[in-house]
């Protein structure tokens, strides 16, 4: 199933640098995180989707890197899975158990800043890894 169309996933710079990534390890002159936006607007399900035909609900989602090597590399795989639709889907939320509403891919992204792995936050020492592994199992590397 594909991700809906006429999305946009724009990039930001935040100052607050995200925990366990302390700022002498983030890109030198810029901000040390980045946020991004993902914006899927609601529409009618395509062929390809679980209920053709059906309304389903759109989402706006923010997410966080750090802006290092690392974090640069995560977010050019991310741009290149977003635009070939593979970041989200139509689906039940886990959250809501709402049908019919735009859902992550089987791409995990950090949506907080601070609260650990157990809030979708940091610190997460093994985040990065994770995500790029999951990127990969889609093809991306």
């Amino acid at each position: 199933m594909l991700q809906p169309p006429h999305g946009q996933m724009t990039v930001g710079y935040i100052l607050t640098p995200l925990p366990g990534f302390p700022i002498e390890q983030c890109s030198p002159n810029e901000a040390p995180t980045f946020e991004i936006t993902y914006t899927i607007p609601s529409g009618i399900q395509g062929p390809l989707n679980p209920c053709p035909g059906q309304p389903y609900t759109g989402t706006v989602r923010k997410a966080y890197l750090p802006n290092n090597s690392e974090g640069k590399y995560v977010l050019q795989l991310l741009r290149r899975a977003f635009e070939d639709q593979h970041v989200f889907t139509i689906g039940k939320s886990t959250t809501t158990g709402t049908d019919n509403v735009v859902t992550w891919n089987d791409i995990h992204h950090k949506t907080n800043i601070t609260g650990g792995s157990e809030n979708f936050g940091y610190p997460d020492p093994t985040y990065l890894l994770r995500v790029r592994q999951e990127l990969s199992d889609k093809g991306y590397t």
